[in-house]
């Protein structure tokens, strides 16, 4: 993985998403698609999403615990699941149906390929061992779509579109688990996304608001002097 940095970033476009993800089902590593999806949907580092162990995921609150962090702020936080997440781990949770709680969520196992056709294999998956790296997967990935990013740019991407959504600054610090001192950082680097939100925010201003019945008006509008516009 490339250093994961704070003072740079790049946010995926949708074009180059989908390129991402193609080249990763693609890939004989399965759980390279869905470590990348949680990873989009949920804003988690990526230590986060590799030491995920079943106990931490409750699909049917739709929510997942955070273990270990690298803040104090990120460690046990619980993030809201999307639809988008919830599908994809439901999915991946049917190909282990003898799953304990106990057992990692993205196991050690080899991969390789077989048969007449050359599909495809998974051998030597070890539930109780997390899988060590996306690394090699990762780069290749990336080279074949030809998009220049690294893993800690899917939070990055998580991060901007959620403000260009209008999501507060301060419920997005939450979901990545951010420090009050990492907030005010990421309020200066997001500040440019953050303004859509706040242009949004004031021209509620620019609606009229609805009249009051005439009594009304009369007894609290023109007794205090007020004029409605």
């Amino acid at each position: 993985m490339l250093a994961a940095r704070d003072d740079v970033g790049k946010a995926l476009t949708i074009e180059d998403e989908q390129k991402l993800l193609n080249g990763c089902a693609e890939r004989r590593s399965r759980s390279l698609l869905p470590a990348v999806l949680r990873a989009l949907n949920t804003g988690m580092r990526y230590s986060e999403v590799r030491l995920l162990r079943w106990r931490q995921v409750d699909l049917l609150k739709r929510t997942v615990q955070v273990g270990k962090s690298k803040t104090e702020a990120g460690t046990g936080r619980t993030i809201p699941l999307n639809d988008r997440a919830t599908k994809v781990l439901q999915f991946w949770a049917d190909q282990f149906p003898e799953r304990k709680e106990d057992h990692f969520i993205f196991p050690s196992e080899h991969y390789g390929a077989g048969g007449d056709k050359f599909e495809a294999t998974v051998s030597n998956v070890d539930p109780t061992k997390a899988i060590n790296s996306w690394k090699e997967a990762w780069k290749s990935v990336r080279e074949r779509a030809g998009v220049s990013i690294r893993f800690h740019d899917l939070r990055h991407t998580c991060v901007t579109r959620m403000l260009e959504g209008g999501v507060p600054l301060s419920v997005v610090a939450s979901i990545l688990g951010w420090s009050a001192a990492t907030t005010v950082r990421m309020a200066k680097r997001y500040g440019h996304i953050g303004q859509v939100a706040q242009r949004q925010a004031v021209a509620v201003l620019d609606r009229k608001p609805k009249r009051r019945s005439k009594s009304k008006s009369v007894k609290r509008g023109h007794k205090k002097g007020l004029c409605l516009l």
